[in-house]
């Protein structure tokens, strides 16, 4: 029998997982290698610098461009502030004087007598990187921030929306096949990790964010309606930057899915504890799978993991999970493995699976799947 070889989702109960905990720019790394540290602890640190403005001096005191810095009252570094005279004509005998007026909070970059402009700048930005999960300093990226390291349970996502968050994690549900309805979600919920079962709505969603709910997990959402919480289309799969209250993350697909049983078992053992969640997701080169990381006390760990994810073979009658569009989140059974290469649209030869989905069997790339946990 013919099989593909291809990684699943990770389901691990013990896990070193490393997180690169990274500046935009340069800046400063406030912690050191073996540091403790908690979610919220800031790592590293910069300043982005201000937006440019553009002021046309000349043309607002009506003047030539050479006579601009005779005009200025201030000169290129200073600070000024919103609303504070920058420069002012001498007028007529002392009166009828013209001035202009800082538009910003910023800094005086250049005063040119050639174009009668100057260029300002805003304030510069602060930005701040936390340590995003409850872990050690490993390694200090200089200028640029750390890597932090934990020993925990980690799960990772098919889709997600939102980026990271992190709270108490609450399992609102009595089984991995019940649906996470509003009337679950209450007040108590405010900045928790809320687990759910097989699906949540819409409604219960926008219930979620009006909570202000840190995080839902749960099995499967209604594609369609990601239109009306994103304001656009989804097309391809790249999230994580949605100014959203709530993140998202999917742990089996589009659609009422049932939980994985061991990703909700994993879920329910550690009821009750501070755990991190990004709903960030690419599905393309370089994937990024939304995940939940439940850091571990040094007495939970085991000696040895009790589960670990590696390449799982797909044969016939393997239960699949489609990783890209146009058929992302679908799930399916294989019905054959084709050993010969098979042209696509795009006019590239490909390995496929043919893979029937509801009541067709629809040819896919191979590389365009991964095995799905079956009971």
């Amino acid at each position: 029998m013919a099989h593909a070889y291809t990684p699943g989702l990770k389901v691990l109960h013990h896990s070193k997982v490393q997180k690169n905990r990274r500046l935009p720019i340069k800046g400063t790394v406030t912690k050191q290698v073996g540091d403790l540290l908690k979610p919220d602890e800031i790592v590293a640190t910069t300043n982005l610098p201000g937006n440019v403005q553009m002021v046309k001096v000349a043309n607002l005191l009506n003047i030539g461009p050479a006579d601009v810095l005779d005009a200025m009252l201030v000169k290129e570094g200073d600070i000024v502030n919103k609303g504070s005279m920058i420069a002012q004509t001498e007028g007529l005998f002392g009166f009828f004087k013209t001035d202009v007026k800082s538009p910003i909070d910023g800094t005086i970059e250049s005063i040119s007598d050639v174009t009668g402009q100057i260029v300002m700048r805003d304030a510069p930005i602060p930005v701040e990187v936390d340590a995003y999960m409850t872990g050690t300093v490993k390694e200090i990226i200089p200028e640029e921030g750390v890597i932090v390291e934990a020993d925990a349970a980690f799960i990772q996502g098919i889709f997600g929306i939102g980026g990271e968050s992190r709270g108490y994690m609450e399992i609102v549900v009595s089984n991995r096949e019940q649906e996470l309805t509003a009337d679950l979600l209450n007040e108590s919920h405010k900045g928790k990790i809320v687990v759910g079962g097989s699906f949540i709505s819409l409604a219960t969603y926008k219930k979620a964010l009006s909570l202000g709910i840190a995080g839902v997990v749960v099995g499967g959402f209604n594609y369609y309606d990601l239109e009306e919480i994103l304001g656009y289309v989804l097309g391809v799969a790249i999230t994580g930057s949605e100014d959203l209250v709530t993140s998202l993350v999917l742990t089996e697909g589009y659609g009422n899915i049932k939980m994985g049983k061991r990703t909700f078992d994993l879920l329910n053992e550690h009821h009750g504890k501070f755990v991190s969640i990004n709903g960030a997701t690419q599905i393309r080169a370089g994937v990024i799978r939304p995940e939940i990381v439940i850091p571990l006390k040094e007495s939970e760990i085991p000696d040895s993991a009790l589960y670990e994810s590696g390449e799982k073979g797909i044969g016939e009658n393997s239960l699949v999970r489609v990783i890209r569009a146009p058929y992302f989140g679908k799930m399916g059974k294989v019905i054959s493995l084709p050993p010969e290469l098979q042209k696509m649209e795009s006019e590239t030869m490909v390995r496929v699976a043919i893979v029937n989905i509801g009541d067709e069997a629809i040819t896919i790339p191979r590389a365009n799947l991964e095995m799905v946990e079956v009971d």
